[in-house]
């Protein structure tokens, strides 16, 4: 085996690792009483999310002291940090805040690594309903240790579609959220909103959903995990707008190819 695919695979056992440590703190915190913050307007965050950053990043920084690390809750606290070219760790602690102060189950960790700007490692964990989904670049994708794929449907009428409210509330935004649920409704077979944006990719990979987009997510922390583990499932991540996926823009696409061009289109190019 390559040495490279020898330091992927330490990277990914290093991030299963942190993913389980802070899982297992999720899941002590879980059922009980949460101190919650608001960062906007819907938008929160609980101790557990800064405790479960700053966990994984010791772990991680204690392993690889000269990786570059770009975090939710730090971005939140010290404004965005510029993705580089060198290996860098994106974690987002608590994928589904609203969910884990709300007791309602769609919770995870996600932490990918990216190098050269590629997400090339990716684990996305959730310890309440235990999956644990794994994907490294080249080497497939993995639901609980088993192979993941993405669903073989190719007509949108009979797909599942998923995508997320988001935190903005001014009625412009809404208007537009709305707007192109409304158009979309008709096309496909049932429309889907679990709160995280990680586990609605995840989803895709493993055949649970068809079709996933969602314009202005929080930061790369939300998809750069999942990004790694649709691809490696066969699936597609890319512009809602038809072009290629770029993780610093905040807009995703994901599905399997076959449905790509047809699903594209039925977003209607959303600038």
């Amino acid at each position: 085996m390559p040495p490279e695919n020898d330091s992927l695979r330490e990277f990914l056992g290093a991030a299963v690792d942190a993913a389980n440590k802070a899982g297992q703190l999720i899941r002590e915190k879980f059922y009980q009483t949460k101190h919650v913050e608001h960062k906007g307007e819907v938008d929160l965050v609980t101790e557990t999310d800064k405790a479960c950053e700053e966990l994984i990043f010791n772990h991680l920084k204690q392993r690889y002291p000269s990786n570059k690390f770009i975090g939710e809750e730090t971005s939140a606290a010290y404004g965005a940090v510029e993705l580089t070219d060198e290996p860098t760790w994106i974690v987002d602690p608590i994928d589904g805040t609203t969910n884990f102060v709300h007791g309602f189950p769609f919770v995870c960790v996600s932490i990918g690594l990216t190098i050269g700007k590629v997400p090339t490692v990716g684990v996305v964990y959730n310890p309440i309903i235990e999956e644990l989904f794994t994907g490294v670049r080249g080497q497939g994708a993995y639901l609980n240790g088993r192979p993941i794929k993405v669903s073989s449907q190719d007509e949108l009428i009979k797909s599942l579609l998923a995508t997320e409210s988001g935190t903005t509330r001014d009625k412009s935004t809404i208007d537009a959220v709305t707007g192109r649920i409304n158009s979309l409704l008709s096309k496909v077979r049932s429309l889907r909103i679990s709160g995280s944006c990680a586990l609605d990719i995840c989803d895709v990979a493993c055949g649970r959903i068809d079709l996933f987009y969602l314009n202005g997510y929080g930061g790369p922390w939300d998809a750069a995990a999942g990004a790694v583990i649709v691809t490696e499932a066969g699936g597609l991540v890319y512009d809602p707008s038809g072009k290629e996926f770029d993780i610093t823009a905040t807009r995703i696409a994901a599905s399997n190819p076959l449905l790509k061009e047809v699903f594209v289109e039925a977003l209607g190019h959303p600038q």
